[in-house]
């Protein structure tokens, strides 16, 4: 991918917000430039796995424990991908180059799109419905507190004066690497899109924006409990019976490979 304007440091460092952290046994994904410090918790050899793509300010060791158990009680596995610079992960995160780091973490894992549900949160819902878009045989697509347009969000913390930019080349840029309408639109597999009505930080018309988007008939599941950081807790017996009915919705797998 070509460099863009996007990946510029001040947006890096006022957009992102890594925390580091450390895993016992990681599973490494070499990107060249650096390796990412991903998860892989398999219990159901064969099964299909859930892809995650956490959100800002999180890391993978997040997930350990009480989630990944949770999405193996539904049978599947779970690949938690890191950030750059984020958890035991080395770089600097950068925007759009990040994108390119999906597809390398997918080809890492080793699986057949068809065995692969792709999970965004948050800001993780950039890197998850452009694997999406560039694998559109993946089995599903969940999109949990997501963003419809990332350059609204950039601009919440960027003015294009600040990184020698005007609007127009920064909406040309996320026109070329960020179009979530174009994204959404070449995934035809199930979606799910789950966000809460009160969320504090993105608000939920990203989330009806996203489902008109689909290429699909997406299901959307608006929580009345919760907010953009509590959505899991406050919703967890709803949040786990969505996720399962889109599970039970997808059909069997072949055991051919």
């Amino acid at each position: 991918m070509s460099a863009s304007i996007l990946d510029h440091p001040a947006i890096s460092s006022r957009y992102f917000f890594p925390r580091l952290g450390r895993l016992d046994a990681p599973f490494w994904v070499d990107c060249g430039t650096h390796k990412l410090a991903c998860h892989l918790h398999a219990p159901h050899p064969g099964a299909r796995t859930l892809v995650h793509f956490h959100g800002n300010g999180e890391i993978v060791p997040d997930y350990l424990g009480d989630f990944v158990e949770a999405v193996a009680s539904l049978g599947l596995n779970t690949f938690l991908v890191e950030y750059r610079g984020y958890g035991q992960s080395e770089g600097e995160p950068a925007l759009t180059s990040m994108l390119d780091d999906v597809e390398v973490a997918l080809e890492a894992l080793g699986k057949p799109a068809q065995e692969l549900i792709l999970f965004g949160r948050s800001v993780g819902s950039i890197y998850a419905i452009h694997g999406a878009s560039r694998w559109p045989e993946v089995a599903a697509l969940v999109i949990e507190s997501g963003i419809a347009d990332p350059l609204q969000r950039v601009l919440l913390r960027v003015r294009p004066d600040e990184i020698g930019a005007t609007m127009a080349a920064m909406q040309e840029a996320a026109d070329q690497h960020l179009n979530h309408q174009r994204k959404m639109g070449a995934y035809t597999g199930p979606t799910l899109i789950m966000h809460t009505l009160y969320d504090n930080i993105v608000h939920v018309d990203h989330a009806e924006r996203l489902a008109q988007w689909s290429g699909a008939e997406a299901t959307l599941e608006i929580f009345s409990k919760g907010d953009h950081n509590s959505i899991l807790y406050a919703n967890a017996p709803a949040y786990f019976a969505a996720l399962k009915a889109l599970i039970d919705g997808l059909p069997p797998l072949t055991t051919a490979r």
